[in-house]
């Protein structure tokens, strides 16, 4: 066994430093050599001896020089930006962030529905104001159509919390035959047809030749003049201009975007002179749990490791 079991690189997520990674790590896994490899120096010399690494991202020439890596456990979810065919002739396991965002992002889906629904933030208008005068509210959510475009960790996760408020829920997936917990599933050529009856539409797929784009302005008329959509997914799978006339054409109720096309928004564009544009720059993803849920999934990991003494079947594992 080499002298470092697992070597944690000084790479941040949302913000939270990686040395809290570590520290929790090292409580969890006290049998094993936990270290932050928080300088140029350690960075080096930590990858040549780990066995296990975690961090955001590894450069192909490292992962030659990590003669006894067997697991490298990314940060993201994404793995696209990783070295996967030098990982995998080095024959190195790829674990991934899946699932971690999912309560974090679900709960602020939820806090911009309900905002919607409540005019809540017509409430912070009048208390700033100091101004005691009655409002109505835009609607209840009972009763209602939430359509959600990806059932992956974070899609799930918004259905379950969709679950106690009386709404009729409608899952877009490729693979419909993988079923959800959805009442419906329908697969994105059928995207179309629901749109009509959805009253809230959330959109959290991945980024891909199929979803760029998806709701364009045929998309966007399809829906009904008081839907709301929200973006959890990424920028690119909202046309943009699009969005801009429907809001502008108020034939969209409202719009709650934490990713944007492009990102970050410049300060000049149209999206910011909404009042019926919730924004937020790309934080739904933060939780003060982040870490912890990183590491669940790691030390699970290395637990089947050392019960079966090998880096294939893991949870999360994409490569």
């Amino acid at each position: 066994m080499s002298a470092i079991d697992v070597a944690v690189l000084d790479h941040d997520a949302h913000g939270i430093p990686a040395a809290d990674y570590a520290e929790i790590l090292a409580r969890r896994l006290p049998d094993r050599e936990v270290r932050l490899a928080a300088t140029l120096d350690e960075h080096e010399r930590y990858l040549r001896e780990a066995t296990v690494v975690a961090g955001k991202y590894i450069h192909a020439d490292e992962v030659a020089a990590a003669e006894s890596l067997r697991l490298f456990a990314c940060n993201s979810a994404g793995v696209d930006h990783l070295p996967l065919d030098a990982l995998a002739e080095r024959g190195v396991a790829v674990t991934n962030a899946s699932g971690v965002h999912g309560p974090n992002i679900a709960e602020h889906v939820l806090g911009w529905v309900l905002t919607f629904a409540r005019r809540l933030d017509e409430g912070r208008r009048r208390q700033r104001r100091r101004e005691w005068r009655r409002f109505q509210s835009f609607t209840e959510l009972a009763g209602s159509t939430v359509t959600v475009v990806g059932l992956g960790a974070i899609g799930e996760a918004v259905v379950e919390r969709f679950a106690g408020f009386d709404v009729e829920t409608v899952g877009v997936r490729h693979t419909v035959a993988k079923g959800g917990p959805t009442d419906e599933v329908v697969g994105y050529d059928d995207l179309p047809d629901v749109l009509p009856g959805t009253d809230v539409l959330v959109l959290a797929c991945p980024l891909t030749e199929t979803t760029e784009g998806l709701i364009g302005e045929a998309e966007l008329d399809a829906l009904p003049t008081d839907a709301v959509v929200v973006n959890v997914a990424r920028g690119g799978v909202i046309d943009t201009p699009a969005l801009v006339d429907a809001l502008r054409s108020n034939t969209l109720h409202g719009a709650a975007l934490d990713v944007t096309d492009p990102e970050p928004l410049p300060s000049d564009h149209d999206l910011w002179g909404f009042e019926n544009v919730f924004l937020t720059p790309h934080v739904a993803g933060h939780t003060p749990r982040y870490w912890e849920r990183r590491a669940d999934v790691l030390v699970e990991n290395l637990e089947r490791v050392a019960e079966t003494g090998d880096y294939d079947g893991l949870r999360n594992q994409v490569a």
